[in-house]
């Protein structure tokens, strides 16, 4: 890697390395193609570790697993989730003012590599060290990836850069699509911890690419763009390590004393999880140097983020309740065809694929007719979609009913139901939060989008706690669809309100 950059570079040194006639990467950057396999490869170890992980949890210890009750496996799952992505705040901090984007994604992959290596070993102190570690690599990659994207076109009029972030997002959903068919098959048909070595592969091989293609990555990449001083730095460095010798004593004492168990980690991260938003938008709103359309924009975003979180609590749910839905109540062959129950996983991001352009294509073609919907009734349909697709699920619960297998066809039209649903709020959601965004909040917009997810899984790890069996059930599915249906039917009554705050942003 080269050194890190902490003054501004030559404007000249801005276009992209790789760039000349004839290297291009269908027609783009060929550092376009470096971050498109790095981000395949770390979807492909992530969601293949995903489509094993609660199944894993769950699996009894004669069958290699950690035999943890259903509830408390899909919370520990949901929690895992919250951490990936309230991670990704500071990871973008840590950017901005220690490494750079460039090494902080080195940086941050090789942790995840080194967690999934940890999930492969059959301890489950080491399984879940690990499970922390990719949380945080996740964390550190997520946040930093997509700006490089940016960097290749300094230009922010080059008419590639969009196309470019889509040609990157496919990678995304190509890695994500065959993880669970190779890395689950691995893990359930052969050995669990020999599924989570191929994630570790997988990352291996996402590293080895962005080391050997990282000459075509633009120097900004490269730049510390706010560099912290000696005194800031040592002063983060105290506080972080008291922080984290008061965990480790604490922790310590817990164990020592008899009393350590699993939810002695769920409830505090989940209680954290939950805090952290309140706080970050306590913070904004009282941010006196924030004028008064800025802050009329935050209320008009807190409905979004709020709607979002929502819409996040049911949707993640697809690694959790609807991953041991599958496993024990859902037929594991369709028309003479078998599979295993981790397949289901590669339904979204191939939904994904097939779909999202023709819901690009619908929203232009709308907009052209003057009849494109609002942000707030997007957002709507949204929520109306994700409750719908749990209405779905009681029908498929209720014909699972006497211990009945059903058909993988219900699960099918719940994924779709929920991708739909996820191009119609999550696009719309990154978009507003970047139109929304105050001045001098700009550059951390994103990470607090990010959060919205993390409320989102930490409200469903709660509720998975507190209702244990009951979790999967026809009553917890109409809880979370009807809690779904009036929060989209809420954002589309105020519409008018929230519309009014939004100021100039349509």
């Amino acid at each position: 890697m080269p050194p890190i950059q902490t003054q501004p570079v030559d404007p000249a040194l801005l276009r992209p390395a790789g760039s000349a006639p004839g290297k291009t990467f269908f027609g783009h950057p060929r550092g376009l193609a470096t971050l498109f396999m790095t981000e395949m490869w770390e979807r492909f170890s992530f969601y293949g570790m995903r489509a094993l992980l609660v199944l894993y949890l769950v699996a009894p210890a004669a069958k290699g697993g950690l035999g943890f009750a259903a509830a408390t496996g899909a919370a520990i799952y949901s929690v895992y989730n919250a951490m990936v992505y309230l991670l990704a705040l500071p990871g973008g901090w840590i950017s901005d003012r220690f490494w750079g984007p460039r090494r902080t994604v080195l940086i941050g992959g090789t942790i995840i590599m080194i967690g999934h290596a940890l999930l492969a070993v059959p301890v489950e102190f080491s399984f879940f060290i690990g499970l922390g570690a990719i949380a945080l690599g996740s964390g550190l990659l997520k946040a930093n990836i997509s700006t490089m994207v940016g960097h290749l076109y300094p230009d922010r009029n080059d008419p590639r850069r969009d196309g470019g972030f889509t040609i990157f997002y496919m990678g995304i959903n190509l890695g994500a699509f065959a993880a669970p068919l190779v890395i689950g098959t691995v893990g359930q048909s052969v050995n669990w911890h020999l599924g989570f070595a191929l994630a570790a592969v997988g990352m291996a091989l996402g590293l080895a690419q962005y080391v050997f293609g990282g000459r075509h990555l633009s120097p900004k990449s490269s730049v510390v763009t706010s560099p912290i001083g000696r005194a800031e730095r040592n002063a983060v460095l105290r506080k972080a390590g008291f922080w984290a010798a008061l965990a480790v004593v604490f922790y310590a004492i817990v164990a020592l004393t008899g009393h350590y168990s699993i939810n002695w980690v769920i409830w505090p991260l989940t209680l954290v999880g939950l805090l952290i938003p309140i706080l970050v938008f306590a913070r904004i709103k009282r941010d006196k140097d924030l004028s008064k359309d800025e802050q009329g924009k935050m209320s008009g975003y807190i409905w979004f983020f709020v709607a979002a979180a929502v819409f996040w609590m049911i949707y993640d749910q697809s690694g959790s309740t609807l991953t041991v839905f599958a496993d024990d109540h859902t037929g594991s062959s369709l028309f003479g065809w078998n599979f295993p129950s981790s397949w289901f996983q590669s339904l979204n991001p191939l939904y994904i694929m097939a779909l999202a352009p023709v819901v690009a294509w619908l929203w232009v073609w709308l907009d052209r007719r003057r009849k494109n919907p609002s942000t707030a009734v997007k957002f709507g349909l949204g929520l109306v979609l994700i409750a719908l697709s749990f209405g779905v699920m009681m029908l498929a619960m209720a014909a699972a009913s006497g211990g009945a297998r059903v058909t993988p066809l219900w699960l099918a039209v719940v994924y779709l139901v929920q991708t739909v649903g996820e191009l119609t709020l999550s696009p719309v959601g990154l978009s507003v939060t970047t139109k929304l965004a105050p001045a001098k909040y700009a550059s951390q917009m994103m990470g607090i989008w990010f959060l919205a997810v993390t409320a989102g899984d930490c409200v469903a790890a709660v509720l998975q706690q507190f209702m244990g069996d009951a979790f999967l059930s026809t009553t917890a599915f109409a809880i979370q669809g009807v809690a779904a249906l009036v929060a989209g039917l809420g954002v589309v009554m105020y519409r008018k309100r929230v519309r009014g705050l939004m100021g100039d942003v349509h």
